[in-house]
């Protein structure tokens, strides 16, 4: 029994589930209402954080679905409902499929290959070598760098005939690449690409890292004692290990790449001839260039209603797995 609790309410709902049967509503209600008051306390402490979080995220959703069924613009005050005309005028836009196609792209494999060379990462790190301490505290050096110094570097690493990329091509006899990479329709999302990933796998390693760590050893030891080789051991143990770690960092790292705007924004700014338009800068476009802010937040009704999908689905399947 707890202290401050009602005996009464106790003994009823022993009662209940010694019968068999499930406590009522009015049984739960009653339960509630005669808890204890350091509980209710609790409630009372988490309630401004409750109200904070839906005045920050619950209104601007809210109000985001309201305005993608108008036709509000910032060139205008007024506004009136138009239904769906906003969706239907998207999907018969091509730049919105590209935008689509492209963010779809560099999402998926940008966080693939983030997770497989953040994996390699940190099982390195994992091994007993000379001077690994060392490497440990530089492996997040390329995620702290700024987004507007990353693409800065990689934008003067891609000039033609000066660029670092450029002279290792030229050495290898590969001159007809010689370009301004971001000006290239073929080597513009490569090389963002390649951005998102040198910035983000470490992030991926450190985290996979710490969490090997908390495996126990005996387990390898076991495993090795019955013969098992290091790929086994890998798949049977290390993946189970880590598999909660890897489901949070692939949400995490699908939701921001694919919100992710002032990587290409900065880079490209969406070209060349749209090789790189992504939904976000489309939205940004939408709203500041064209000034239709209908258009723009149906825009972002869709996006979240994609990354909703997917976060639900994945995790779903990544639980049917464990089960």
């Amino acid at each position: 029994m707890h202290p401050g609790s009602d005996p009464a309410v106790e003994d009823r709902s022993a009662a209940a589930k010694r019968a068999g049967h499930v406590p009522g509503p009015d049984l739960a209600l009653t339960a509630i209402l005669s808890a204890p008051q350091r509980e209710w306390f609790g409630y009372v402490l988490a309630l401004p954080a409750l109200l904070l979080m839906g005045l920050v995220v619950l209104y601007p959703i809210v109000q985001g679905a309201i305005l993608s069924l108008t036709n509000a613009s910032t060139l205008t005050p007024g506004r009136s409902f138009v239904g769906l005309q906003n969706f239907q005028q998207i999907f018969a836009d091509p730049v919105f499929s590209t935008a689509l196609v492209n963010s779809v792209v560099l999402t998926g494999v940008a966080v693939g290959l983030e997770l497989v060379l953040g994996m390699g990462l940190a099982l390195l790190l994992c091994l007993k070598l000379p001077g690994i301490q060392i490497f440990r505290s530089i492996t997040m050096a390329s995620w702290v760098i700024p987004i507007v110094a990353t693409v800065m570097m990689y934008s003067l690493m891609t000039l033609p005939h000066y660029g670092l990329f450029n002279i290792i091509l030229d050495s290898l006899g590969l001159r007809q690449w010689d370009s301004y990479w971001f000006g290239n329709p073929a080597l513009a999302m490569p090389t963002i690409i390649m951005m998102h990933v040198w910035r983000n796998a470490p992030f991926f390693g450190v985290a996979l890292f710490a969490s090997m760590r908390t495996i126990p050893q005996d387990r390898y030891e076991a495993a090795a004692i019955d013969g098992a080789s290091a790929v086994q051991r890998f798949l049977f143990i290390t993946l189970p290990g880590v598999a909660y770690v890897i489901m949070i960092m692939v949400i995490l790292h699908v939701l921001f790449t694919f919100n992710n705007f002032d990587v290409i924004y900065i880079s490209t700014g969406g070209g060349p001839v749209d090789t790189t338009m992504i939904l976000p800068v489309y939205v940004y476009r939408l709203f500041w260039q064209n000034y239709q802010t209908g258009v723009a937040a149906a825009v972002g009704v869709i996006m979240m209603l994609l990354l909703l999908v997917f976060t639900v689905l994945y995790v779903t399947r990544v639980r049917e797995q464990e089960a």
